[in-house]
């Protein structure tokens, strides 16, 4: 049985690396596993169901539409006005806008692709108007959007809410200091670049510019802080801030601002009606294969050949090798936490680690799989927005790479980063 649930994880990635869509691939593995096992074949709709069952899982599609509204609706320039007034004055100028934005649109939008899609539209060929390299400023844009998912709301902390049960209110807050801190190293990565290459200032810093687009920019903001706050202290339940989410993002498109036509909204509504079903699919097929893989014994076998492998007692260890593996298959799958946590959770819950803090470390390793070859798909749609040749787009990337498994080390050997604000609140 072992054996055929590692043909059966091999047929996946065979068929995921070969094009095949990957709702395709995973009932094709599963398929396989209850054909050749003798299994129940009504296992897989039973499964697949009770996978989307969750009620955690109501609020991804509210966030998602609320994140293609303020998407449609233009609200993202406010946020660049403000950035530019913020950091523009810095060498490097239009660089540091681009992770700043990142900062402030991911907060609203919650995955990383629609940040891309968002930010890098606009700030690639800015970038490269301003002469700066285009690999660079598809690297940089592609990389930086990661943060999206680390700052409040996040997509993929709502399935890694509803595959564990960790409180959705508490992954929220125990992203946004690791967030902030990745958009500081991007910065600092882009000051030392800037240095060397001579990249000059957009603007003079001046106090009123800085006010000015602040308060054009403090609604938008508000909706992250809202919906934060509101779990935090308990006046929303999380279906409840997904709902919240949208009706706000409603009423500063299309009343305050107005600059959200009807016809835009029918398309965010599509695009996200789309884009739920797609991931809700993925979510159930994956637990039905989570399902089969356990039947087949392989969390069990993956623990024993953790102490197997390390004897001793070093939780650090397993967790990074855990970490590794999740890399490995962040390569090939996409999404990633909804079909590798079935497998590692109850390793995790054997070596009896903070399911808080591992949420934060799996994120970050999501981030990380997006911007690694050879899939790397982050940088692909960088690429094809600033029409670069990905080899390049890869090389320019290489010093962002090395700087985000420096970072994954040091949240894992200090978890107070991600954990000092949930401890706070609690």
């Amino acid at each position: 049985m072992l054996l055929l649930a590692c043909a059966s994880i091999v047929l996946l990635c065979l068929l995921v690396i070969l094009g095949v869509p990957i709702i395709v691939s995973l009932t094709a593995a599963i398929l396989m596993y209850l054909m050749f096992s003798g299994g129940w074949s009504l296992a897989l709709p039973q499964q697949t169901l009770a996978g989307i069952s969750d009620y955690i899982l109501v609020t991804m599609p509210l966030f998602i539409f609320a994140g293609a509204i303020m998407n449609a609706s233009g609200i993202a320039d406010r946020l660049f006005a403000f950035a530019g007034a913020l950091v523009g004055w810095m060498r490097g100028g239009l660089a540091h806008v681009n992770v700043t934005s990142s900062i402030m649109f991911g907060g609203m939008v919650g995955t990383s692709v629609a940040d891309l899609a968002g930010t890098g539209s606009i700030m690639i060929p800015k970038l490269k108007q301003n002469n700066y390299p285009g690999p660079f400023a598809a690297a940089l844009t592609a990389t930086s959007s990661g943060i999206g998912i680390l700052i409040p709301p996040s997509s993929p902390m709502i399935l890694y809410s509803a595959v564990t049960g960790v409180s959705l209110g508490a992954l929220f807050l125990a992203g946004v200091l690791p967030g902030l801190l990745m958009g500081l190293l991007l910065m600092l990565i882009v000051a030392i670049q800037a240095r060397r290459h001579g990249w000059k200032p957009i603007s003079n810093f001046a106090w009123n510019r800085v006010l000015t687009t602040g308060m054009q920019a403090l609604l938008p903001m508000g909706l992250p802080f809202l919906v934060l706050g509101g779990l935090v202290v308990g006046l929303f339940t999380p279906s409840e801030a997904g709902a919240f989410a949208v009706a706000y993002a409603l009423v500063l498109a299309m009343l305050v601002y107005r600059t959200l036509s009807f016809a835009q909204l029918y398309r965010a509504m599509v695009d996200s009606t789309v884009l739920t079903g797609e991931i809700l699919l993925v979510v159930g097929l994956s637990t039905s294969f989570g399902w089969a893989l356990s039947q087949a014994g392989v969390p069990s076998a993956l623990a024993a050949g953790l102490d197997t492998l390390f004897p001793f007692e070093s939780v650090v260890l397993r967790v990074l090798v855990l970490l590794l593996l999740a890399l490995i298959a962040d390569m090939v799958l996409d999404p990633l936490i909804p079909m590798i946590m079935p497998i590692l959770l109850p390793a995790l819950m054997a070596m009896d680690v903070d399911l808080l803090h591992f949420g934060v470390l799996i994120i970050v390793t999501v981030v990380i799989g997006q911007v690694t070859p050879p899939v790397a798909l982050a940088l692909l749609v960088a690429a094809k927005i600033g029409n670069e040749d990905v080899t390049s787009v890869i090389r320019a990337n290489t010093l962002f790479l090395i700087t985000l498994f420096a970072f994954l080390l040091l949240l894992v050997f200090i978890p107070q980063l991600s954990m000092a604000l949930p401890t706070l609140m609690q």
